[in-house]
Order: structure tokens, then C-alpha cells, then sequence
């Protein structure tokens, strides 16, 4: 059994309708099942899904993703409508599919969108503070390691150390943050 990396589900989220979402063929393809068995699972369990919980794209959304997203290419024909899972929706989903393939998947997302959550929380508190402030710093130092988490494959690579530096640039504050890793 491959394990669901966090980076891997972070990929997969995209914004629409102002919701952050995970397309249906995305969740199968983190599941490791196909996407007619989601919505199979979505169709036997209505009750678990009301509004909010998911959507389906209409046509011009269905567009934009085949146009904007390579890995949707081959639902550019499909007939079957999409839907789009909310935070709300792939926590329903988790209760329904069960194995161990399952479980590490409904892990994955749910340490990704509680990550999403607070970098979007710390970017918003940071913006409020005066700059240069030992508490933005502070956030900012939090931030990068809250992206340096969503981007960087876990396992993969051991963090030996952080390295963060602050300048000034023509009264522009700049942040520099280096993570120094080793294979």
C-alpha cells in the first residue's frame, strides 16, 4: 500500500465557487479506487451529503478545468457531470470508505486542509501587525514553515536546519526563508 503524502493532496485542491474542493477523479485518484465507486458511494449515502458538502460543475466549469489542468485532459469527453468535494464533503466520504488505503488518505487530507486553514489564518493575522514587528516576524517564520510542510514530499528529505533572514529593500520588506535539507 503506497501512503497519501500531504503534498500529493495539496496539488489536487483548487478554488471554485469560493470553496476550496478536490474533484470527484481526484478523490478516487487518492483513494486508490475508481471514480464511479465515489460516486457510487456519494448516489448510496444522499443523506450524508447535503448542500455545502459537494457540487456539480456545470459545463463552463467543466471547460476551465480541462483548459487550465493538464490532468484533466480526459474528462474533456466524459458524460458523467463532476463533482466537487468541500473540506465538509471528503470528511463524509472518509466515513464511508473503509481500508487501510482509506484511512491513510483521510489523514493526509485532513492534516493538508487544517494546514491550508492556518497558513490562510497567519497570513491574514500577519498582515494586521506593523511590519518589522517581533510578532510578524515571528508569523513569518511560522508561514514558511507551514508552506515548507505543503510542499515539500514528507519522508523524503530531513530538514537539518532552518536558516530565516529578514531585509530591507527600498522601504519593501522582504522575507528570505531557507530551509537547508540533506538526502
Amino acid at each position: 500500500m503506497q501512503v497519501v503524502k500531504q503534498d500529493q493532496v495539496q496539488e489536487r485542491i483548487i478554488t471554485l465557487r469560493g470553496h476550496k474542493i478536490i474533484i470527484d477523479a481526484d478523490v478516487a485518484e487518492l483513494y486508490g479506487i475508481e471514480t464511479k465507486q465515489v460516486n457510487q458511494a456519494v448516489k448510496n449515502n444522499l443523506k450524508k451529503f447535503p448542500d455545502g458538502y459537494l457540487f456539480e460543475l456545470d459545463a463552463n466549469e467543466r471547460n476551465e478545468l480541462v483548459k487550465n489542468f493538464d490532468r484533466f485532459a480526459k474528462l474533456k469527453h466524459s458524460s458523467a457531470p463532476l463533482k466537487g468535494f468541500t473540506e465538509k464533503g471528503l470528511y463524509m466520504m472518509a466515513t464511508i470508505l473503509k481500508s487501510p488505503k482509506a484511512l491513510e488518505t483521510t489523514i493526509a487530507i485532513i492534516d493538508t486542509f487544517a494546514k491550508v486553514k492556518e497558513l490562510e489564518r497567519v497570513i491574514h493575522q500577519m498582515q494586521m501587525l506593523p511590519e518589522n514587528s517581533p510578532k510578524q516576524k515571528s508569523l513569518m517564520e511560522h508561514t514558511g514553515d507551514l508552506i515548507a510542510d505543503l510542499l515539500i514530499p514528507e519522508n523524503e528529505l530531513e530538514i537539518t536546519g532552518t536558516e530565516t533572514t529578514y531585509e530591507m529593500n527600498f522601504a519593501i520588506f522582504k522575507v528570505k526563508k531557507t530551509i537547508k535539507k540533506n538526502k
